[in-house]
């Protein structure tokens, strides 16, 4: 082996060996930069887990310059945060209250109840309803039976309850009988509204079930259904908008590890697609977080927080908890807060963006589709 081959083999071998510490080094600080962020110093108020924790709303009390965007699922999501970091408590990345003192204590994020009738499954503003009468009392048992396969109707979910002799409405039971069954077939999905071809199969079914149940069935007129159909699905689609601040790193890439352990402590919930939720308090999300990363990746430089706005509740300010978490992470993990083209979010946008927010909601509710409410969850969820 002559000199020239030696050499190039001991250059060679120089740079093997230095791009694998160079690439030690990285990997060395992307775990440095979250375990700083997230480490268990005196001062580090969101992962004390075994400390009473004292609930404190994000500010909104800021000037506004940046107006926000609302667009379709379909889309691209509109961002609505600032870069500059506030101070808040892990409760507050999952909710606050409005108009409450916010030192005060609490276990759990206050939820609107409704109160009043029951939710059922079957809704005549959301739904083409059509009721089966009986000249006697069927057994719930023979109803269901006869109904079973009666689920779908093309990506049209269908639904029933059942009246009693007393005049109480539930979901069928085989320890009840019925006098009537209102049948409910979904006018709107994420596939269209109800067409033509959808509503004459959902009719020629149930005619053919009450056939057999011995029923009279009321079927409403075709046009009428379809052209509710249609201007609910114009609702639909002017209020089916997502909220989305970003968080990058200015910085060394984070590492995922490190970074998942630290997010769990804050609350958030890891769902089988990689995304991560902050749970609302009652089996719900409040907003999401995605790691922009794929299976194979160890690192990130960018999350993506998200607000599903039509499908949470008002009371729960989950804006206000979005754009606090995300304020918190980008002080913490050395990153700011940026729209879908990295450019900074400045603070004086929050407060005409959260009473943009407001008049949202105020749309929903006049449409008695509240935001959060059981209606609205099957309509956009």
């Amino acid at each position: 082996m002559t000199d020239l081959q030696l050499s190039l083999f001991g250059i060679g071998g120089t740079l093997v060996v230095g791009l694998f510490a160079y690439n030690r080094w990285q990997e060395y600080k992307a775990r440095k930069t979250v375990d700083t962020a997230f480490g268990d110093g005196d001062d580090d108020v969101l992962l004390k887990a075994d400390q009473a924790e004292v609930r404190q709303e994000p500010s909104l009390d800021e000037p506004a310059e940046q107006q926000p965007v609302r667009q379709k699922k379909s889309e691209q999501t509109a961002d609505v945060s600032s870069h500059n970091a506030d101070t808040v408590t892990a409760d507050d990345v999952r909710g606050t209250e409005t108009g409450e003192d916010s030192s005060e204590e609490t276990d759990a994020i206050p939820v609107a109840k409704p109160v009043g009738k029951k939710d059922l499954p079957v809704d005549e503003l959301i739904d083409c309803v059509v009721p089966l009468e009986f000249d006697h009392p069927v057994k719930g048992e023979k109803i269901l039976q006869e109904l079973h396969e009666l689920r779908y109707v093309g990506k049209k979910p269908v639904h029933f309850i059942g009246i009693t002799a007393d005049g109480d409405k539930d979901l069928i039971s085989v320890a009840h009988a019925y006098t009537t069954v209102l049948a409910g077939i979904r006018t709107v999905s994420r596939s269209g509204p109800l067409n033509e071809l959808e509503y004459s199969e959902f009719v020629m079914k149930l005619r053919a079930a009450a056939d057999n149940l011995g029923a009279h069935p009321d079927v409403p007129d075709m046009t009428r259904i379809i052209n509710n159909a249609r201007e609910l699905q114009q609702f639909v689609a002017e209020h089916d908008a997502q909220l989305s601040v970003n968080v990058v790193t200015t910085g060394a890439p984070w590492a995922l590890h490190t970074l998942l352990a630290a997010l769990e402590k804050m609350g958030f919930d890891q769902r089988p697609d990689g995304r991560l939720m902050m749970p609302d308090g009652d089996g719900g999300s409040l907003f999401t977080l995605s790691l922009n990363t794929e299976v194979s990746d160890t690192q990130t430089v960018k999350l993506t927080l998200l607000l599903d706005v039509p499908c949470v509740a008002p009371a729960r300010d989950a804006f206000g908890a979005m754009t606090a978490c995300a304020k918190s992470l980008a002080a913490r993990l050395n990153g700011v807060v940026v729209d879908d083209g990295h450019h900074r979010i400045p603070d004086s946008s929050l407060e005409e963006i959260a009473q943009q927010v407001q008049e949202f909601y105020a749309a929903m509710e006049e449409a008695q589709i509240p935001a959060g409410s059981p209606r609205a969850l099957r309509l956009f969820s």
